[in-house]
C-alpha cells in the first residue's frame, strides 16, 4: 500500500487542504485544526460558545482554504451557494496571541483554552454566515483525549478466543490500569489534540470508497472521500474494510501510527457541499446506506464506520512523510475494536454470563472513582439476578468518551 492523499484542515469544518508532504507530530499534522469557529451564546445567563461543525452547520462547508508556507498564511474564501459574490480574507497561521483574549472552548466534554482572534476575522466570517461567530486559535493550549483516557491499547490478540478466567484476568488487569492512571500510578498520561474530534489523525481506504460508491446510482458515484475529512488516504489495500484490522501502520519503514479506534459516522456526511445544505439525491441518504451493514462498532452501535483513528507511535514524532510512500500494516487486531475503550471488543455473551463476580470486582477497582475529571464515573445498583447483565453492560459503558 502508499499513501495517496494528505490533507489538513487549518480551520475545522471547512474544506481541506491537500498537501504533497507533511511532519508527523503527537498532535497531529501542524496546521491541523488549529483554528475553531464558535458561535457565543448563554447558558444559564452564562456567556459560553457554540462549536460550529458540518453536522448542524452545515452552510460551513462552503469556505474553502489555501496555504502560502512561504509567508505562513491561510487565505480563506467563501463562495455563497446561492452564486453571490466571493469574499476572501488572509489569516496569520501563527497569529501573534501577546494581545488577544483567552476563551474557554468545550469540545466532546474536553475542555481547553483558546485565544479569540481580532474582530477583523470573527466580522469577516458573521458577515459571509449571516450570525455572530468567533475564531478561535488553540496555540500552546491542547485538548485531551478523552475516549484513550484509559491509557489503554486496542488488543491485538482475538478478543473472542478469550473465556472463564482468561478474559476475567484481562478484565482485572484493565480495572488495574484504570485504577493506577486515576490515583497517578505507572500509566502513561492521556494523549492531547488541537481541534480534532478525538484524534490526531484520520486513515482511510480508497478501497473501500469502492464500496461507497457503489451504493449510488450512475451519475452519483463521484462521492467525494473529502467528505469522511481524512487525514491520509491509503490505497493499495488488499480487500474492502480491511482497514477495521488495521492496529498499527508503518510508513516507509520509518514512522508507525497506531490506529485504536473506529471512526463513527454522524449525519454530516448527508450534506451536499454544492449547496452548503443536506443533500436531495440519493447521497444525501449516505450515512442510511452505510449503516444497512456498516456498524461494526459496538461501543458505538448506531453509526457506521469509515476510517481509523490513529496515534502517533513511538520514535516518530517529526517524521516527514509523503505521498507515494510505502504503507504497511505492521500489526493487525483479529476482531473490531470498539470506540471509546477495548472491553467492548470481547463478546458480550461471555461478559455477560456469571457477572456476580465481576460486578463485584469492578466495584471495587473503579468505584470510589466518581466525578474524577477523567470522566463521569457512574456506578449503578441493581437488585435481582435478572438485572446483573444489564449493569456489567451499564459498567463497562460508563466510561466511554464522556
Amino acid at each position: 500500500m502508499e499513501i495517496e492523499k494528505l490533507y489538513i484542515y487549518p480551520i475545522k469544518s471547512m474544506r481541506a487542504v491537500e498537501v504533497p508532504s507533511a511532519t508527523l507530530t503527537k498532535y497531529g499534522f501542524p496546521y491541523d485544526r488549529t483554528f475553531l469557529v464558535l458561535h457565543p451564546t448563554e447558558e444559564d445567563g452564562v456567556p459560553t460558545f457554540k462549536n460550529i461543525s458540518i453536522a448542524p452547520n452545515n452552510e460551513i462547508v462552503r469556505f474553502w482554504q489555501a496555504i502560502d508556507f512561504s509567508t505562513n498564511t491561510l487565505t480563506v474564501t467563501h463562495k455563497p451557494a446561492s452564486g453571490g459574490d466571493e469574499k476572501s480574507i488572509d489569516i496569520p497561521l501563527e497569529p501573534d496571541t501577546s494581545n488577544l483574549k483567552v476563551i474557554d472552548v468545550l469540545m466532546h466534554k474536553s475542555p481547553t483554552q483558546a485565544y479569540q482572534m481580532d474582530s477583523k476575522y470573527n466580522t469577516f466570517l458573521s458577515t459571509c454566515l449571516g450570525y455572530d461567530v468567533v475564531l478561535a486559535y488553540i496555540g500552546d493550549y491542547k485538548r485531551e483525549v478523552r475516549m484513550s483516557a484509559l491509557g489503554y491499547k486496542a488488543g491485538t490478540s482475538n478478543p473472542n478466543t478469550n473465556s472463564g478466567s482468561s478474559w476475567l484476568s484481562t478484565l482485572t488487569s484493565a480495572a488495574t490500569s484504570a485504577s493506577n492512571m486515576l490515583t497517578g500510578g505507572s500509566t502513561p498520561a492521556p494523549s492531547s489534540i488541537t481541534f480534532s474530534d478525538v484524534a490526531p489523525y484520520l486513515i482511510v481506504s480508497s478501497k473501500s470508497m469502492d464500496s461507497v460508491r457503489s451504493r449510488l446510482p450512475e451519475g452519483e458515484q463521484d462521492y467525494d472521500i473529502l467528505k469522511f475529512r481524512p487525514n491520509i488516504v491509503v490505497k493499495g489495500a488488499s480487500a474492502v474494510w480491511e482497514e477495521d484490522f488495521w492496529a498499527q501502520l508503518t510508513i516507509s519503514d520509518k514512522a508507525k501510527l497506531e490506529c485504536e479506534h473506529n471512526c463513527n459516522r454522524c449525519r454530516s456526511i448527508n450534506i451536499d457541499y454544492d449547496t452548503g445544505a443536506q443533500g436531495t439525491s440519493e447521497a444525501g441518504s449516505m450515512l442510511k446506506k452505510l449503516a444497512s451493514d456498516r456498524r461494526v462498532d459496538v461501543g458505538a452501535k448506531w453509526s457506521p464506520v469509515f476510517g481509523r483513528y490513529g496515534f502517533l507511535g513511538a520514535g516518530s514524532e517529526g517524521v516527514e512523510v509523503g505521498v507515494g510512500e510505502e504503507v504497511v500494516v505492521s500489526r493487525r487486531n483479529e476482531g473490531h475494536t470498539a470506540f471509546g475503550i477495548e472491553y467492548f471488543a470481547w463478546g458480550w455473551e461471555e461478559l455477560v454470563s456469571g457477572t456476580e463476580k465481576v460486578v463485584a470486582m469492578m466495584d471495587q477497582n473503579w468505584g470510589g472513582f466518581q466525578g474524577t475529571q477523567y470522566g463521569k464515573w457512574q456506578s449503578r445498583s441493581y437488585s435481582g439476578d435478572d438485572d446483573m447483565n444489564a449493569r456489567l453492560t451499564y459498567t463497562l459503558q460508563s466510561y466511554i468518551f464522556v
